[in-house]
């Protein structure tokens, strides 16, 4: 080969190597840059994925009247994923709903009072790659320094059957300055110690709420319960102290007076003691509930209270709380708690038509309670009472002391002892308060029967026609009157002390006494051996049902009522007409003549002498009414409203999502 053809050999491998240089530089250029355009495309659509997401999740809506909250959200989630607002980014949110088209793929379509599913475009201008600018120049286009890149996401929730909630409303809903001593006293005496929460730690417990979803999860960490399974988690024997603790942890992770409502639990916390108990017993759950359902909040202050009267119920503890009663000296409410409220329920509508399947009812009650009261000197030491009993009593016992001429240290003696024997000695009783121990006192005992409500219809057409029906009644109040040598056990028994021992008007009790051989020393006689009523007399002992076994308040329908996460939509039911007969039955005092076990002659004078009854039951029943029956306002408003309960009225909250979200999905 010629030298002139080697050099021209040479030329044209140096050319093919520097076009296949290029060529491979122009490639690698596509390359990166088309990796870099996808990466920023990827996350891109992870924003708009995201922001979609969060937006279903949180319920945004594209409504100007709440603000657009489907805007809010998807922009504060796209922002903390790095996303950057205009003006260099543009994003795009819509609400809508979903429809599937003659080829089985779904369509968006944008409707702003629809909130069936959200719709998030982000866009964001990137640089143009220099192989597209270097191509647009070869193709004669103009070069653009940036390139516009798109992602598009639509997210919708998974739809869930129906949903319902009740609630029993507590009757507190502020705390005043001069709330606090009220509640630490009576709240500490039915936890069996003492507390000292200020205004401040009250007002945290009533102003704050509880997402009962969040309560349930972390209780069910605490306690080893598979999370989700809440059916277990109702159900399980635990500590009331590990209740207490998930609403504490629960309470901390929030901001504000959270904490403040948090460290007020605590305080309740170290007083409630070492009970077992179930979580059932304060909340309802219809079996399988969904966690949907569950996300819905309780008042802090409401779930305190549940658990106080829980703990009141189990540790057996009688509070005695003092009341102010207009003539009435030192006078205090002794209080035990026989079944704590189930403040909510929550489940599906469809399943809850009664009140019999605790597996499918949505059921809530307030809670159900024994209170009594001790009255003394001088609600019944009146110049009205002591006269009528001197006017009846006196003329008889002046008969019996003249028939058998023996009158010794007050008592009245019907038999004469054998010597060297035993023999029964009468003692006479008047209603007075100068006797020893006085017996111008009273005992007045009321188990209060709770008030319920349960979901028994419901419509869902839409949500603008929706309605909740539900059937509320008050079950009985019985009042019980008489003279309980043990008040506290009368609270206290189950069964409870049916009925309670008689307040005697006239009692002819009888004495065992012993006199010596040979008349050698005094007669004794033991006052411990005493049986009231053992020759008879008058008592005073009164069982009475108020209202029927179960009065229904009526059955109600709420319209258009919230959706679960919403404050409930309250409706007051009037139960005056207890509270009116109640006051009737103090004002009815009857009495009652008990017959002699042995011969009496002042037995059988009262027994047989019907002018002494009806003079008793016309006047000095009366006048015993009339002072027992103010008592009921200061028991009522005094004592029970502080707890939550009021016997004027008990409120119901409904709540009702017909569709309730579930968990967020991308569907486009």
């Amino acid at each position: 080969m010629s030298p002139r053809l080697r050099c021209r050999q040479r030329g044209a491998i140096g050319l093919m190597a520097a076009l296949t240089l290029g060529l491979a530089l122009v490639f690698l250029l596509l390359v990166v840059d088309s990796g870099r355009l996808y990466l920023e495309k990827r996350k891109l659509q992870g924003i708009a994925d995201m922001a979609a997401l969060e937006a279903v999740q949180r319920n945004g809506d594209c409504l100007a009247a709440s603000n657009n909250t489907a805007t809010a959200y998807a922009g504060a989630s796209a922002v903390r994923n790095g996303y950057i607002i205009p003006p260099a980014n543009a994003l795009d949110v819509r609400c809508g709903s979903l429809t599937t088209a003659a080829t089985n793929l779904r369509v968006f379509s944008a409707d702003a009072t629809q909130r069936d599913a959200i719709q998030v475009i982000a866009s964001r201008p990137v640089l143009t790659s220099v192989a597209g600018g270097v191509w647009s120049l070869f193709n004669g286009g103009a070069y653009s320094l940036n390139t516009l890149l798109t992602a598009k996401a639509v997210a919708a929730p998974k739809i869930l059957p129906p949903q319902a909630q009740l609630t029993i409303k507590s009757t507190l809903v502020t705390v005043k300055s001069n709330d606090s001593a009220a509640l630490n006293l009576l709240f500490g005496k039915l936890l069996g110690g003492s507390l000292s929460l200020d205004v401040a730690g009250w007002r945290g417990l009533v102003d704050n709420n509880l997402n009962l979803l969040s309560y349930l999860n972390q209780l069910a960490v605490n306690v080893g319960v598979q999370t989700g399974n809440y059916d277990e988690l109702l159900a399980k024997n635990l500590k009331l102290t590990q209740l207490i603790d998930a609403a504490v942890t629960v309470l901390q992770a929030g901001s504000g007076t959270a904490t403040v409502a948090a460290s007020g639990l605590a305080q309740i916390r170290a007083l409630v003691g070492d009970l077992d108990v179930t979580l059932g017993n304060v909340l309802q759950l219809q079996t399988g509930a969904v966690a949907a359902g569950l996300n819905t909040t309780l008042n802090v202050f409401q779930l305190a209270q549940a658990f106080v009267q829980l703990a009141n119920k189990k540790n057996g503890v009688v509070a005695e709380v003092p009341v102010t009663i207009p003539g009435v000296i030192n006078a205090s409410v002794k209080l035990k708690v026989i079944e704590p409220p189930q403040l909510s329920a929550i489940g599906d509508p469809t399943y809850a038509k009664n009140k019999t399947d605790a597996s499918t009812r949505i059921y809530v009650r307030t809670a159900q309670l024994r209170l009594g009261i001790t009255l003394g000197v001088p609600l019944l030491d009146t110049p009205a009472v002591n006269g009528v009993l001197n006017g009846l009593v006196g003329p008889l016992s002046d008969v019996l002391n003249n028939l058998l001429s023996l009158n010794l240290g007050g008592t009245v003696s019907s038999l004469l002892c054998a010597v060297g024997g035993y023999c029964e000695r009468t003692d006479l009783k008047i209603l007075s308060s100068t006797s020893n121990p006085p017996a111008a006192q009273v005992d007045v005992i009321l188990e209060l029967g709770n008030a319920e409500s349960y979901v028994t219809g419901f419509t869902c057409a839409s949500d603008a026609t929706k309605t909740l029906t539900t059937q509320t009644n008050a079950s009985v109040v019985t009042v019980k009157i008489g003279q309980s040598p043990t008040l506290i056990n009368s609270l206290t028994s189950s069964p409870p002390l049916d009925p309670i021992p008689p307040l005697p008007v006239i009692d002819i009790g009888a004495i065992t006494c012993f006199k010596p051989l040979l008349g050698l020393g005094p007669t004794t006689c033991d006052a411990s051996t005493r049986k009231p009523f053992y020759g008879g007399g008058i008592g005073l002992s009164i069982k009475s049902d108020v209202g029927a076994t179960s009065s229904s308040l009526g059955s109600y329908t709420y319209s258009q009522p919230p959706e679960i996460k919403q404050p409930a939509l309250y409706h007051p039911f009037s139960t005056a007409n207890l509270v009116g007969s109640l006051k009737s039955t103090l004002l009815g005092v009857q009495f009652q003549v008990y017959k002699p076990t042995g011969f009496n002659l002042l037995g059988v004078l009262l027994e047989n002498t019907g002018t002494v009854l009806n003079g008793l039951n016309t006047t000095l029943g009366n006048v015993i009414g009339t002072v027992l029956s103010p008592i009921v306002d200061p028991l009522v408003n005094g004592v029970l409203s502080t707890l939550g309960i009021n016997l004027n009225q008990v409120e119901v909250g409904a709540n009702l999502s017909c569709k309730p979200h579930g968990q967020a999905a991308l569907v486009i």
